[in-house]
């Protein structure tokens, strides 16, 4: 390589015809070298492309935590604690939420299938799940068992869609003493329908109870005991 004038050119000396020199200009001799170094022989060690990607993405995660222990306080020992601090809240938040499956609910099948059957029939089904210690469904097919029992006696007008808090509310104006067992009743339903909750003895027996107690439970049906009840 030389230098005239600010141009630096490549001198390739090719013999060519009567051994007349050749000057490769500095850009054709770039392009060849560029060309050149293009062939797969000086690229076999090379990382492939998912390589390069992690390499980056590993990079990015470095000056990412690095940024963030330099602007949380203390440190690195800061961010470990602040990150702690994050994980310790969001489960906190979802041992109190529960899981979401809570609102993913579907009011048309809330509570009875295609064959329709009566309250006896529900009690019968329940007692055989708690029998076999299967809590979940003893405690739904006995708000189920409730449920059917109230429309049977007119106290509920029978209608599809039907949500467990919908019949508390409604069976809760006639029957404003149980209002609020009622109430916990479905809650019971919702959370281990919906809440992937797991019920257990106490929770069927409780259940079990107040449909008992629905059995004979008199009902006030005149409009000032409707509004107390709302």
């Amino acid at each position: 390589m030389s230098g005239a004038g600010g141009t630096t050119a490549a001198r390739l000396l090719i013999r060519a015809g009567g051994d007349i020199p050749v000057d490769t200009p500095r850009v054709p001799a770039r392009e060849a070298a560029k060309h050149e170094l293009s062939k797969p022989m000086y690229h076999e060690n090379d990382p492939n492309l998912l390589q390069r990607g992690l390499d980056r993405l590993w990079d990015w995660i470095g000056d990412l935590l690095n940024t963030a222990s330099g602007a949380a306080p203390g440190g690195p020992l800061g961010l470990v604690v602040l990150v702690l601090v994050v994980i310790g809240l969001v489960a906190a938040l979802w041992w109190r939420l529960g899981t979401p499956h809570r609102t993913a609910r579907s009011a048309d099948t809330l509570f009875f299938d295609d064959s329709p059957r009566s309250a006896a029939e529900h009690r019968a089904a329940a007692e055989a799940h708690a029998c076999a210690h299967r809590w979940n469904e003893a405690v739904q097919e006995r708000m189920r068992a409730i449920v059917r029992s109230l429309e049977e006696r007119a106290l509920l007008t029978p209608r599809p869609g039907r949500t467990a808090d919908e019949a508390a509310a409604e069976a809760g104006r006639p029957l404003p003493a149980h209002a609020t067992r009622l109430h916990a009743a479905a809650r019971e339903f919702d959370d281990v329908t919906y809440g992937g909750r797991t019920a257990d003895q106490q929770a069927y027996l409780a259940v079990r109870a107040l449909d008992l107690d629905l059995e004979t439970a008199k009902p006030l049906l005149t409009p000032a005991a409707q509004g107390a009840a709302e």
